[in-house]
């Protein structure tokens, strides 16, 4: 099978090129700035931007699938508009150009955090969508969704899936978790937050975005989850792993949330991507406890690996890559 990748060099996406070629199928990825992910593999490298849809329509040309992940994450609002034109401009822009390419099968990659979130409730397919206060990245993800479901409507053979928090190896970034991984297999946590959120192997998303292609029904949605586990947790698992110092303790959230703005501020002076900020610990808070995957599990065989056995397969994959 030929299939074009957007976001091929994301995390997800490093993981889906090298499972769909171990499948056999030909790739094309689809290129729009760093490649890091993609060196060695034998995939066909097309240059790409969701600016621009006759670029895509280039890059979907001759394709029998498509899979589009590229998309701007963000934890600090709109970017500008930013976030608003990559993840529901651009997925109108890949949508449109896979139907108008004729290409047997799309599949949208959106996320969990296209829906509200509460952490009494579980997350299904049918739970309601962000309101008007919710994070931009949310409400932009659920948009996105609506413009590949306008395609649908128009012909567009589609299907969208959701994963939740991505963890796993194949993180070149590294991501954002991924560097909080880091930090603490480092050491170099003293506390974490008091919040936690629903993981899912970045490798059980590539394989669950395949079955999607194949066995997904048009114009579905499939929740991609794993299991919730708080940040204590997680550096818990690390420590033991790793054999470091596992933090003291978790910062009360009242106390984190009155330092994030601040954080937020410092690091964008010292010129880093901030990882401590209100959007972020908004999810850490308030994500719901429980995404039921369950229907991805009966149409797409979804079978998530232990938490415990994905960060110890990501922390390996840090150090036998000189990133630990």
């Amino acid at each position: 099978m030929k299939v074009a990748v957007t976001g091929a060099s994301g995390h997800v996406g490093a993981n889906l090129v090298r499972a769909l070629l171990v499948r056999g199928d030909q790739v094309r990825a689809v290129v729009h700035r760093d490649a890091r992910a993609l060196d060695g593999l034998d995939v066909e490298r097309v240059p790409g931007d969701l600016a621009d849809e006759s670029s895509l329509s280039a890059a979907f040309e001759g394709m029998d699938g498509v899979y589009h992940l590229a998309a701007m994450i963000s934890i600090t609002g709109s970017q500008g508009g930013a976030v608003e034109r990559a993840n529901v401009e651009g997925a109108r822009r890949a949508a449109r150009a896979a139907r108008l390419a004729g290409v047997r099968r799309h599949v949208h990659v959106s996320s969990v955090h296209a829906f509200h979130h509460d952490p009494a409730s579980p997350v299904r397919e049918d739970s309601p969508r962000p309101g008007a206060g919710a994070p931009s990245y949310d409400r932009s993800k659920a948009a996105g969704e609506a413009e590949v479901r306008a395609e649908v409507g128009a012909g567009l053979d589609a299907v969208i899936v959701n994963p939740s928090g991505v963890v796993g190896p194949c993180d070149f970034g590294p991501s954002r978790f991924g560097q909080s991984l880091l930090g603490m297999a480092r050491g170099l946590i003293p506390a974490v937050v008091d919040g936690g959120f629903d993981w899912v192997d970045a490798r059980d998303v590539a394989t669950s975005c395949i079955a999607a292609m194949e066995h997904g029904r048009t114009g579905e949605g499939y929740l991609l989850g794993g299991r919730w586990a708080s940040v204590g947790e997680v550096a818990g698992i690390v420590a033991r792993h790793r054999g470091s110092r596992a933090p003291l303790g978790a910062v009360p959230r009242w106390m984190a949330s009155a330092s994030a703005p601040a954080a937020t501020w410092a690091q964008r002076l010292l010129g880093q991507e901030p990882l401590f900020t209100t959007e972020g610990l908004h999810a850490l808070f308030h994500g719901s406890r429980h995404v039921d995957w369950g229907k991805a599990a009966r149409e797409l065989g979804h079978a998530p690996r232990s938490l415990e056995s994905t960060i110890a397969d990501t922390l390996d994959w840090f150090a036998a890559t000189g990133r630990l």
